[in-house]
């Protein structure tokens, strides 16, 4: 899974630990998401992308 979630979060100009707050998770869980070592739960992506204003499929696209 390819993640934008990073580049979406700084663009919002919230920090890790205000979008995991947002978000009802850690911010280790944050981090593990950008860093491409966690895939978020359906509900995650969703609430995420619903946070930063954008669609799902900005924040993450299947890669092989």
């Amino acid at each position: 899974m390819i993640s934008n979630l990073r580049d979406q979060r700084t663009a919002a100009g919230l920090t890790q630990a205000q979008l995991a707050e947002a978000a009802g998770v850690t911010r280790q869980t944050i981090i593990a998401i950008e860093k491409g070592n966690y895939t978020p739960s359906v509900l995650l992506a969703l609430k995420l992308a619903r946070i930063l204003g954008t669609a799902v499929e900005e924040l993450f696209a299947y890669g092989e």
